[in-house]
């Protein structure tokens, strides 16, 4: 495996380097146009793009884990992108974009943050996870790390950092400092990277039409030492390997890196919403549709997994490329009818986000020495600044999952196991669950519910911290992180989860769930 992983370190170096000498060959004059027209079909192009595939992979979305989907595609009707008005990938998208207008192009992780705690709509995963803990008093810098949260590689930021991509024509620098202001908020290491690969691309996309340069340019964003940066370079060593044959790579992909994912849902499970993993069945969408709308989101959305995120973000990179008035009619002859209806927790419909989007474009370009001259836009264009290695995944691999009815774990007071559930409850103060495990790091995974109460935890015999198992929201959460811990000294330790028989406020109740422990390696 290490050996595997220098190889690939190497090919990174390369593509990057390689891309990076291009760029400023081509460059050299520092500035490129644009017109203003152009910018404006671009951006509408990649508005729409999202719009188009988020809809078309909807009905496959996770019900294809660890497996192509080889049968028939959802069949496609013009009214179908509807559907892009109640997704979390464009309405959590733009009331992100909603702060920039707000607090202007300096607005601060803080400012990012303010919005989200407060926002409305329901959420998943890391952004969940970031939401109740900034709920919770926890900074907005640190809502997305690890300690505070257990999906810190998962695919959130990465589905929600287009709207950095789009208002930074050639300007990937200043498109990786956003995605730092943005990203920090609910993800961290790769699930920032994540955003910052898609954005590249966007950024690049202004200008460049070929889809694997515009690959390589968000490659070239991020630290050839991330394990995302590993998994994009292996994908465009394997694309060119096997130029025909987008399965085999998606095999060679599997094969590699689907191995340890993190998330409490999804450690040793099929389900897999990492941010690398998904990043690379969007990269592969862009080889190997060589510029096809159909194509590209037909491999997108064929690969799994997170498939209509997959096919959002590959098409809006695409459509980006191509233009609005490039997209195929039979795609986005819906959009049209309901470009005045607005997104759903948002100020925006896609006429005015589009508006927005160029207005905040045209004021980056002139904040990084660009210029108005007329009809068009001059842009003093930037070759990418490779992003800070920020890396926390090496506390080893998910090697164990432990359930509740497993008979180490040892349990004192009222707890309940329904007999059509694997989990058990209780939330009668001084009920006990504790397990000992061999490890560098654990996830206890849970329910949160609308009856979540308070428990302590102690780790080796030590306060750790106090937890609640409540989501702010009226719906159950299944598979979460009720208490988690990484970069333990590897050994023998003991988790002991205390029942403290009171309510979260806002919450119905006192219970605490149990389903099992995720245990690392």
């Amino acid at each position: 495996m290490r050996r595997a992983l220098f190889s690939t370190l190497l090919i990174v170096v390369c593509l990057v380097t390689a891309s990076l000498f291009l760029m400023m060959g081509r460059e050299s004059n520092g500035t490129r146009e644009i017109s203003l027209a152009v910018l404006h079909d671009k951006i509408e192009g990649g508005w729409a793009g999202q719009m188009i595939g988020v809809s078309f992979g909807a009905p496959t979305e996770f019900r294809f884990r660890q497996q192509i989907n080889e049968g028939p595609l959802p069949k496609w009707t013009p009214d179908r992108v509807s559907n892009a008005i109640e997704q979390d990938d464009l309405y959590v998208d733009m009331t992100f974009a909603k702060v920039l207008d707000d607090k202007g192009l300096d607005a601060t992780t803080d400012d990012f943050g303010n919005m989200f705690r407060d926002a409305k709509y329901h959420l998943w995963h890391a952004n969940l996870s970031a939401r109740r803990a900034l709920k919770r008093g926890v900074k907005a810098g640190l809502s997305g790390s690890p300690r505070y949260n257990a999906h810190a590689n998962d695919i959130d930021f990465q589905i929600e950092s287009d709207f950095i991509g789009l208002m930074c024509p050639g300007l990937p620098r200043a498109s990786n400092d956003l995605c730092w202001r943005a990203g920090r908020v609910m993800n961290y290491g790769d699930g920032i990277y994540g955003g910052m690969f898609i954005s590249g691309m966007y950024a690049a996309a202004f200008f460049e039409n070929d889809p694997r340069k515009v690959v390589e340019a968000g490659l070239a964003t991020i630290p050839a030492r991330s394990p995302y940066a590993m998994l994009i370079a292996d994908v465009l060593a394997w694309s060119k390997q096997y130029p025909n044959d987008w399965r085999r790579v998606w095999h060679l992909i599997g094969d590699k890196w689907d191995k340890r994912e993190p998330c409490p849902e999804g450690a040793l499970l099929p389900f897999n919403i990492d941010a690398k993993l998904n990043g690379g069945y969007v990269a592969l969408g862009l080889l190997y549709g060589s510029g096809d709308f159909w194509k590209t989101m037909e491999v997108a959305t064929r690969s799994g997994q997170d498939s209509d995120c997959n096919p959002s973000n590959a098409c809006g990179v695409l459509g980006m490329i191509l233009g609005y008035k490039r997209i195929p009619d039979e795609w986005k002859g819906g959009i049209r009818k309901l470009a005045d209806t607005k997104f759903s927790y948002t100020d925006f419909s896609f006429n005015t986000i589009v508006a927005s989007t160029e207005h905040r474009a045209i004021e980056m370009v002139k904040r990084n020495g660009g210029r108005v001259d007329g009809d068009k836009l001059i842009v003093k264009t930037q070759t990418p600044a490779i992003a800070k290695l920020e890396l926390w995944d090496d506390y080893g691999d998910p090697v164990e999952r432990v359930g509740a009815s497993d008979g180490r774990w040892q349990w004192k007071g009222a707890w309940i196991q329904p007999k059509d559930q694997k989990s058990k409850t209780a939330n009668e103060k001084g009920a006990e669950a504790a397990i000992s495990f061999d490890g560098s790091g654990a996830i206890v995974t849970g329910f949160f519910l609308p009856t979540g109460g308070r428990a302590d935890v102690y780790l080796d015999g030590k306060l750790d911290r106090t937890v609640d198992a409540y989501p702010d929201e009226s719906s159950v959460k299944s598979g979460e992180s009720v208490w988690h811990a990484f970069g333990l000294k590897n050994g023998r330790h003991e988790v002991r989860l205390v029942v403290r028989g009171e309510p979260y406020e806002g919450s119905k109740g006192k219970d605490i769930n149990i389903q099992d422990i995720v245990v690392f390696r």
